[in-house]
């Protein structure tokens, strides 16, 4: 058995060259503004809400193939959400159905993709793992492990190639910062100063194995771009203040001109890797001493109520919201007509 991973890093840095931002780092992060506070609350709420109902219609059949849960994570999105500005992209992995909704894609139709109806985002053929919404700029959803990384690279050197000044905010998992195409475009985007920020969403358990039993420098993933000149940041990823610092810091510095940056997210998944695993490679005690000491909702809803930016009443009065909201959205992706059989030829490349 690997042993209980620490999720509290501290903020360490690795800022590279003599015009990187300030290896100063605040103790504390800078607390949320009111709306930002209460934004991100019903934000990871959402989510959390979200990712428990999917898992119940997994367990009744009506969600087939893959389906990997975001459930303790939310902190990560929710918090890098408060620094992307209009015409900024998001691109992940497979683990994506809270990046779609904090990009502010409709539930309903997300759902409706998870039980493949003919509504979902890409007509119920893509499933879990494979939605897009360009309204949104959410360039997905990827099965492929690793795969965001060359991918997000593109649309920041398409950003690049435009003139624009819009980042791409590309997400992964600490098991796909070991992949090759990642450092392939690790070395690209830094020879080419594009505007990309590369999350690495480390939630220590890549499948089944411990990332100490897998990665270098377990650590530190941070540095992983260090061999190209990529400043690198970790933050507590259960902390949705901490993670806004973090983002601002990178997007400052990457919108700016000066090309990627490295954010290394410390965060932890309740759940299996996806629904299909019995996470037998850790202990009952060790996820419920995260969830008692360091669930990122209860966190920042004891920050709202310290601060008096809601009373009890009106965050239990968001919760019945967002409750209905995904019961709405369960209720439309079971009564959504099924795809017609002609689709199965349709949107193919031959």
């Amino acid at each position: 058995m690997s042993p209980s991973p620490s999720l509290t890093p501290g903020a360490a840095n690795l800022w590279l060259g003599e015009d990187a931002p300030s290896t100063r780092t605040p103790a504390e992060p800078e607390p949320l503004t009111p709306d930002q506070a209460l934004v991100a609350y019903r934000q990871m709420l959402l989510i959390r809400r979200f990712e428990e109902k999917a898992g119940q219609l997994y367990g009744m059949g009506l969600i087939g193939g893959f389906c990997h849960l975001y459930i303790g994570q939310e902190a990560v999105v929710a918090g890098m959400q408060l620094n992307v500005e209009d015409g900024d992209q998001v691109i992940t992995a497979y683990r994506d159905h809270g990046h779609m909704l904090a990009t502010g894609m409709d539930p309903k139709r997300v759902m409706a993709e998870l039980t493949g109806r003919r509504d979902g985002y890409a007509k119920g053929k893509g499933g879990s793992m494979h939605m897009f919404s360009v309204d949104k700029n959410f360039y997905g959803g990827h099965g492929i492990v690793g795969a965001p990384a060359p991918l997000g690279t593109g649309l920041a050197f398409a950003n690049k190639y435009r003139g624009n000044d819009r980042v791409c905010f590309t997400y992964f998992g600490e098991g796909a910062a070991n992949q090759g195409q990642v450092y392939e475009s690790f070395n690209m985007a830094s020879l080419w100063k594009l505007p990309v920020i590369y999350i690495i969403e480390n939630n220590h358990y890549a499948m089944g194995t411990a990332v100490e039993r897998g990665s270098a420098l377990a650590e530190e993933l941070y540095h992983r771009g260090s061999a190209f000149g990529i400043p690198g940041e970790q933050a507590d990823g259960m902390d949705v203040s901490a993670v806004k610092d973090a983002g601002a810091r990178a997007v400052a510095w990457t919108r700016a001109g000066n090309g990627p940056m490295i954010l290394e997210m410390r965060t932890y998944r309740y759940r299996g890797h996806s629904m299909s695993d019995p996470a037998k490679y850790r202990t009952r005690e060790e996820v419920d001493k995260v969830r008692e000491h360091q669930d990122p909702l209860e966190l920042v809803r004891k920050r709202i109520l310290a601060r008096g930016l809601a009373s009890d009443d009106e965050l239990k009065r968001i919760d019945q919201e967002v409750r209905t909201t995904v019961l709405e959205a369960a209720e439309f992706a079971q009564n959504a007509p099924e795809p017609a059989a002609g689709e199965l030829e349709t949107d193919v490349v031959v």
